[in-house]
C-alpha cells in the first residue's frame, strides 16, 4: 500500500525487527493437602492449572507440575515442551493431609537449578514459579533461589482469607494473584 500503483522498488519495503523472547519454563507448585479440599478450591485450582499447561502449549514454553499434599512432594510433569494432553495428567490428582510447602519449594529450586544447567548451552531460560495455594500452612518457608519470577496463586477463602499468601508474597518479593472464580 505504501507504493501505491507504482512498481515496487528498494525504498518501498520497510523492516520490522522481530523481539525474540528467551525459552520459558514455567514451574507449576499446586497444593493437594486437605485444606484445599474444602469449598472445591482443589477443583479450582486444578483447573487453572490445567489452562496454565494448555497457554504455555500455545506459547510453544516449557512447563513442570509438582503437587505437594499429605503423600509429600510428586513431580507429575518433568521439565519438557508444554503439551496440551499435559493437562489430563491432572485429572486423577486427589488431596488430602498436610501440607509439606518448605519441601515443595526446595525441591521446585532444586528442579529449576537442574533445568538451567542443562539448557545453558542452548540458550538462556527463563523460569518462573507458580504456587496454587491456599496458604494453610504453619510454615514459614524461604523464597526460593532460582526462579526469575515468582507468582503466587491465592486459592484461600476470601471470607476467611488468612493472608499468608499476600504476606509471603510481600517478603518474597513475588506477585500475588486472587484465584480466578
Amino acid at each position: 500500500m505504501a507504493k501505491g500503483p507504482a512498481p515496487l522498488k528498494r525504498e518501498h519495503l520497510r523492516r520490522q525487527p522481530v523481539a525474540l523472547r528467551s525459552s520459558r519454563l514455567h514451574c507449576i507448585l499446586l497444593d493437594t493437602s486437605g485444606s484445599m479440599r474444602q469449598r472445591g478450591r482443589l477443583a479450582l485450582a486444578k483447573g487453572h492449572a490445567a489452562l496454565m499447561i494448555e497457554q504455555a502449549a500455545r506459547l510453544g514454553d516449557d512447563v513442570a507440575l509438582l503437587r505437594f499434599g499429605g503423600q509429600g512432594v510428586e513431580l507429575l510433569l518433568p521439565p519438557g515442551r508444554a503439551r496440551a494432553a499435559g493437562s489430563q495428567r491432572l485429572r486423577p490428582v486427589g488431596g488430602g493431609g498436610g501440607t509439606p510447602l518448605a519441601e515443595a519449594l526446595a525441591q521446585a529450586d532444586r528442579l529449576l537449578q537442574r533445568t538451567l544447567r542443562r539448557s545453558s548451552s542452548t540458550g538462556p531460560t527463563e523460569c518462573w514459579l507458580w504456587l496454587l495455594t491456599d496458604g494453610r500452612t504453619l510454615e514459614q518457608p524461604q523464597a526460593p533461589l532460582t526462579p526469575q519470577h515468582l507468582v503466587i496463586v491465592d486459592f484461600d477463602d476470601p471470607k476467611k482469607n488468612l493472608g499468608r499468601c499476600a504476606a509471603w508474597a510481600a517478603r518474597w518479593d513475588a506477585e500475588h494473584r486472587l484465584a480466578p472464580g
